[in-house]
């Protein structure tokens, strides 16, 4: 990860610290899950696609951070949801024990409740842009996290299981599952007030680069949990193979898994080109996607 994107990063670490609760009268060990959840580890991939789509736009990522820390809230309640024994059944999280280990499993689900909620009132609580640009954003983030985008997409992974799927049917779960709040980051980064808002040609084209990178990181996600270690990833390798899940790699090899992943990304490269809109930070983070081994 390149200078410009570190800082980026350090700069959303911080934002996210503070604007999570730290004391409760009622809930303290609510609160310690949420804070183990966010602050614990994590790529910031989406948030810093919400601030780099800012930055192309022409607009001050300042202005976007609050959006960028609802994305990662709705994206760690769901990693919360997801590491569930309900659900994928995992301990470990970032390297850490994931919250239904630390905190049991009630307040890991009320953390990840919780998280949902504080997403939506950080973008209502921005003082940096009008009514109109924060409805337009929660109705952007409500659908992609909701049963159409990311909570849908898990639905279908999870009936999936077992089963044996094409591959336009996995991309199409994959869509959703993962890619709608990637798309999603860079739409609501788009939306950031600028002196010269984006036409309507550039946002659909910035969608189009959202919907390539969002498959594309779903597709490399495939590869490494089959070829790198627990240590390395920071959760348990291997699980999608012990659960009997639908992969890239599974339904087509890891070579041709990283080519397509590759290919998506060249895509993606180009439907920011077309933009004419200065990228630099999108283009660093789609190669990032590919080129990251956790």
């Amino acid at each position: 990860m390149g200078p410009d994107l570190e800082a980026l990063r350090a700069r959303i670490n911080q934002a996210l610290d503070d604007r999570l609760p730290t004391d409760s009268h009622i809930a303290q060990p609510l609160i310690d899950a949420m804070r183990h959840s966010v602050l614990g580890g994590g790529k910031r991939l989406r948030p810093m696609l919400v601030c780099a789509a800012c930055d192309t736009v022409g607009g001050d990522i300042e202005h976007a951070m609050p959006a960028a820390c609802a994305i990662e809230f709705i994206h760690a309640y769901s990693l919360i949801h997801d590491d569930l024994p309900a659900m994928d059944d995992d301990d470990i999280r970032h390297g850490l024990p994931s919250a239904h280990i630390a905190f049991g499993e009630a307040n890991a689900i009320l953390a990840g409740d919780s998280l949902h909620s504080i997403a939506f009132q950080t973008i209502a609580a921005s003082n940096h842009e009008d009514a109109e640009t924060k409805l337009k954003k929660i109705a952007l983030l409500a659908e992609a996290a909701g049963w159409a985008g990311m909570a849908g997409g898990q639905c279908l992974d999870i009936a999936a299981e077992g089963k044996s799927l094409s591959l336009s049917e996995l991309q199409v779960l994959h869509s959703a599952k993962t890619g709608a709040l990637i798309r999603v980051a860079v739409q609501i980064g788009a939306l950031s007030p600028t002196s010269t808002p984006v036409s309507e040609e550039q946002y659909l084209l910035l969608t189009e680069f959202g919907d390539r990178l969002g498959l594309a990181f779903q597709v490399m996600d495939d590869v490494l949990d089959v070829t790198q270690t627990t240590q390395v990833l920071g959760k348990p390798a291997g699980s999608d193979e012990a659960m009997d899940k639908n992969t890239f790699p599974r339904l087509m090899g890891i070579d041709q898994a990283k080519e397509m992943a590759n290919s998506l990304i060249e895509e993606a490269r180009l439907l920011l080109a077309r933009t004419r809109l200065q990228g630099n930070l999108l283009e660093q983070l789609a190669m990032l996607v590919v080129q990251r081994d956790r």
